[in-house]
């Protein structure tokens, strides 16, 4: 499922984007040196961490499904029965230069009294356990806080509460036991010791399936396009990741809204990537308005493809069902997504610097990384969500070599 663009439409589709009309000035959309898509392919100085290939590592995967309490029984394949384990023996090589091996102790360090949030769809939710997991198999040991209350769930790794000067012998055992897997009850005489494990950063999650709002009016529900009051829960992060794609392309009775709003009008439908283009064109005016780069960093992850159909690349009959190794081609024939199309455009236009995460081709070649059958909470089979540990664990190191590069 998903639409996919043909080259022999590429050109159409940016000439039809480009003479929508909105209320956005096109000052509000200069060019800046800070430009998203460039900057993506700058963040490793020369290298592009997004071209590369998918080489086998038996030191993979970077934790054990079974040691993470974080996962959610829609991404736990090896828990619901999936067989094959090769799918988590992939690490992604760019082509020239090496990924940071990702350090959940140094990233807890970097990012120590900070807020870090997702804002998007299952899509968020799946690369937000990821990180979770993550950091957990590197810090086992050191306490953690659940909270969740409507859209918004937040996994804080605990404040720091020691105050007293610790002496060197002290600071050997804290490292020993917050750090590895040491048992911490042979230094529960001293409290504060564990205290001193804790880093106060808080990844926080904000479930939204399109950015701008859905709200339910008397006719129903409503999908404003020009409106982001949802936008007042993202202020003050340290850290915002921002996803959307997948809710817009459902239809019947998998849509969850009633009408599109655009100004003072109403359709019963619209085209659903012109849509998209403008609900993305809203939420860079939001972006403009009201990040100071000074404080945060915005990241946008770029479109994670499905692979429900087979001709997607080459075999028609297929879906990822039954996948138990990644495409390998030079190329993956279905070519670029129209979604990413439309990312690319209003990203190319916004004023402050959003970092985009350009893991549509790196995915696409994933067709065995899916749940398929083996979830918890998926009826029928899920070839648009990823197992964990898998793929989304990619997506975070690209993140972490963004953010130490």
């Amino acid at each position: 499922m998903g639409l996919q663009l043909k080259p022999i439409f590429l050109s159409l589709l940016l000439l039809q984007l480009s003479q929508l009309p909105h209320e956005t000035k096109a000052e509000d959309f200069s060019n800046a040196n800070t430009t998203s898509v460039s900057k993506a392919r700058e963040l490793g100085g020369r290298c592009n961490f997004f071209r590369g290939k998918w080489v086998y590592d038996a030191s993979y995967p970077l934790y054990d499904s079974s040691s993470c309490p974080f996962i959610d029984p829609e991404f736990d394949c090896i828990k619901y029965g999936r067989p094959d384990k090769q799918y988590l023996k992939y690490r992604w090589q760019p082509l020239s230069c090496n990924l940071p091996r990702f350090n959940g102790l140094d990233f807890l360090e970097r990012w120590k009294g900070k807020r870090i949030m997702f804002v998007g769809d299952s899509l968020s939710f799946n690369q937000w356990q990821s990180l979770a997991c993550m950091i957990h198999s590197s810090v086992p040991n050191a306490r953690t806080n659940l909270m969740k209350s409507g859209p918004l769930s937040s996994l804080t790794f605990e404040e720091f509460g020691g105050s007293a000067p610790l002496s060197f012998w002290v600071l050997i055992l804290t490292f020993l036991v917050c750090h590895s897997h040491v048992d911490p009850s042979i230094v529960r005489q001293w409290p504060d010791i564990i205290s001193d494990c804790d880093y106060g950063v808080k990844l926080m999650l904000y479930r939204t399936t399109y950015l701008v709002d859905l709200v339910r009016e008397n006719m129903g529900l409503v999908l404003k396009l020009d409106s982001i009051q949802n936008g007042n829960a993202w202020k003050g992060m340290d850290m915002l990741i921002f996803n959307t794609w997948h809710w817009w392309t459902h239809t019947g009775s998998s849509q969850p809204w009633d009408y599109v709003e655009e100004g003072n009008e109403l359709y019963k439908d619209m085209n659903r990537l012109v849509a998209f283009y403008k609900g993305l064109t809203t939420w860079a005016r939001w972006v403009n308005i009201n990040v100071d780069p000074s404080k945060t960093k915005v990241f946008f992850q770029g479109i994670s493809p499905t692979h429900y159909e087979g001709k997607d690349w080459n075999q028609p009959r297929r879906s990822c069902d039954g996948e138990m190794q990644p495409f390998a081609g030079a190329s993956y024939p279905a070519g670029i997504p129209m979604a990413s199309v439309v990312v690319n455009k209003v990203l190319s236009r916004i004023k402050k610097p959003v970092y985009l995460l350009d893991v549509t081709t790196l995915s696409q070649f994933r067709k065995d990384a899916h749940p398929s059958d083996y979830s918890g909470e998926h009826s029928g089979t899920d070839c648009s969500h990823w197992c964990l540990p898998g793929l989304p664990d990619t997506w975070n190191e690209l993140l972490y070599a963004a953010l130490v590069s």
